[in-house]
């Protein structure tokens, strides 16, 4: 039988969500968790990868089992085992063909920024107190609907086979002294969030144009787009599947 766990994570002390040599990752923490309560080998596939200090209010992976459990007791378990920076929230039955990674239909990212110091919001927000000219940014943003080739804002020497994305929504908005980046896609290449975060950014300094940030996507080259936005900023807000009623 297959399962998939919907569970969340502040990143800030995990070296990303894929178990890597010599750093924690919250794979390998999960992995851990699941394999010494339910007394077996555990190892999870999670629905992508986010990197060292990005956070998720969302995350699915699945695993597989041969017998059967107690569902709300093995998630009370596992929170009351894992750390504190990590929660589970659910543990759905599925089909065994299903997959975390392949099967999802929609992922949405947020980012978040603040314009004022706050030291509550150090490792969960990232703090730039320039000013920005958001409604130029938000004209930029809808400019990503006229492209699907995104490898200007992907991380080079990246394994991928298309560099091809669909993006759903993309917007920026303000509340309560934060900016929010909201962006969801079908997929997303290596570390393109914060890098259309730094092309933005720029274009709300004005240091480029509209233009420049259609040229910029054109140029399919990762050295013309800007800069990549911290990570501690980036939240992994949600994950879609056609069988998976919210």
């Amino acid at each position: 039988m297959r399962y998939f766990i919907k569970l969340a994570y502040n990143g800030t002390h995990y070296h990303g969500w894929q178990c890597q040599p010599n750093a924690s990752s919250v794979q390998e923490t999960m992995n851990k968790a699941v394999s010494t309560l339910l007394n077996t080998e555990i190892n999870l596939m999670g629905a992508g990868r986010t990197d060292s200090g990005v956070h998720a209010k969302e995350m699915y992976a699945h695993f597989d089992l041969e017998t059967s459990f107690d569902i709300p007791n093995l998630v009370h378990k596992l929170n009351s085992y894992l750390p504190k920076d990590i929660a589970v929230y659910d543990i759905i039955p599925v089909q065994d063909e299903a997959h975390t990674r392949f099967d999802a239909t929609k992922r949405t990212y947020e980012y978040y920024i603040n314009t004022f110091k706050d030291p509550f919001l150090q490792e969960q927000s990232w703090y730039f107190h320039q000013s920005l000219d958001l409604d130029l940014m938000n004209e930029a943003a809808q400019l990503l609907f006229n492209y699907t080739d995104f490898q200007c804002f992907s991380k080079v020497n990246t394994d991928v086979n298309t560099f091809d994305c669909t993006i759903f929504e993309a917007n920026w908005k303000q509340e309560n002294g934060k900016l929010i980046f909201t962006i969801s896609a079908n997929r997303f290449l290596r570390n393109m969030v914060r890098a259309i975060v730094g092309t933005l950014i720029n274009i709300g300094l004005h240091k480029i144009t509209l233009a420049d940030f259609n040229a910029i996507i054109k140029s399919k080259n990762r050295d013309k787009a800007g800069f990549s936005v911290p990570a501690h900023g980036l939240y992994l807000t949600k994950i879609e599947y056609d069988y998976i009623t919210k």
